[in-house]
């Protein structure tokens, strides 16, 4: 930056796996400027340009047209004057990152790639961000690689900025990554107006009553354990999430659904399902790593034991991506395979309910 008179937040975020599952969407200040009391008036694309490194005017244009540049927190145009002592705010529906990158040579699944995006296949395991203890082998170092940027890349250079949500480590599925500015300004706006289709599927504990149903209820993080977060129904903390879910498979034990995310609030899928009492399958933050459904019979413990081996992370995977191109305004959908340890571990549990003798005796 090349004036003093900036400051913004330096801090770390805090990018652990709590931090994800599509990251709740709402407004981070990025950048503040208070301007000068000697500060002749000067139209607020040329100001902010004159004040911030690495970053062109016609960026800083496109966030103006896409409401994110604010002044004395009230949106304004390109050609608004700045005055002595405007407090200027660049917002952004996403998080800063830290202060250094550095590229890896990490396998990437990539489904999709233009001049504008790319679609990269995550796997469980992978985290998105560094931080936390986690400064290498994430998705981040495998980008930065990938699109050839040069080592010790400073993460806060706007050219760093790709990714606009982001999925649990121990979540496996579709993330989109924006390549320019354009892409990256139009994909965020789209993530913040919840306009963007994000199916999941997801293997839960319990026989779902309903073959269809909707979840509403306010996400917060958890007041007595600040890694959890909890719906509070009651509408007095939290942000509005609304999950939508769809019966695919019933197991007796367990049930396989597809949920679409209408919000995309931290842990919300995760979060949701525990709250109508069917946490997801090996989820040890929300209590599905051990045995909520089922017999007393040491084969039947011997058996689940062995889903866990087959995949020992909460059963979730974000299948389908859909959203509106930014350069061609065509709406284009991506979609996935299920992961092979989610795969084993359904097809385990489909064997289990077809050899069942009394397969009535499964359901709640």
């Amino acid at each position: 930056m090349k004036s003093n008179q900036e400051r913004y937040n330096l801090e770390d975020i805090e990018l652990d796996e709590v931090s994800s599952e599509d990251e709740e969407q709402e407004m981070f200040e990025h950048y503040r400027f208070v301007v000068d009391k000697g500060q002749s008036m000067l139209r607020i694309d040329k100001y902010i340009t004159d004040h911030m490194e690495q970053t062109s005017r016609h960026r800083i244009q496109l966030a103006i047209s896409a409401e994110y540049v604010r002044v004395n927190d009230k949106v304004v145009k390109a050609n608004y004057k700045v005055k002595p002592l405007d407090i200027i705010t660049i917002v952004m529906p996403y998080q800063r990152r830290g202060s250094e990158i550095l590229p890896e040579d990490i396998p990437l699944n990539i489904v999709f790639e233009d001049d504008d995006l790319l679609i990269v296949n995550k796997p469980a395991g992978m985290v998105v961000h560094p931080g936390h203890g986690h400064f290498q082998g994430t998705l981040i170092n495998a980008l930065a690689f990938h699109l050839g940027l040069k080592p010790d890349i400073d993460a806060e250079d706007e050219r760093m900025g790709v990714l606009v949500h982001r999925i649990d480590m121990n979540t496996s599925g579709l993330l989109v990554v924006a390549k320019n500015d354009e892409s990256q300004l139009n994909l965020a706006k789209q993530f913040f107006y919840h306009t963007i289709e994000r199916k999941y599927i997801a293997l839960v504990w319990g026989n779902i009553a309903d073959d269809e149903g909707t979840i509403e209820g306010n996400i917060g993080r958890d007041p007595n354990d600040r890694m959890r977060f909890k719906v509070f129904p009651d509408g007095e903390a939290g942000k509005h999430a609304v999950t939508h879910y769809r019966v695919l498979e019933r197991f007796g034990y367990v049930t396989l659904v597809e949920c679409v995310l209408e919000t995309g609030r931290t842990h919300q899928i995760r979060v949701h399902m525990n709250y109508i009492g069917h946490p997801l399958f090996n989820d040890d933050r929300y209590g599905g790593d051990r045995i909520l459904k089922g017999t007393l019979y040491t084969k039947y413990k011997q058996f689940i034991d062995n889903c866990f081996s087959l995949l020992p992370r909460q059963a979730l995977h974000a299948k389908t991506l859909g959203f509106v191109h930014p350069r061609t305004k065509e709406m284009v959908r991506f979609d996935s395979e299920l992961p092979q340890d989610m795969v084993a571990c359904i097809e385990k549990w489909r064997g289990y309910a077809k050899n069942s003798v009394n397969f009535d005796e499964l359901q709640d």
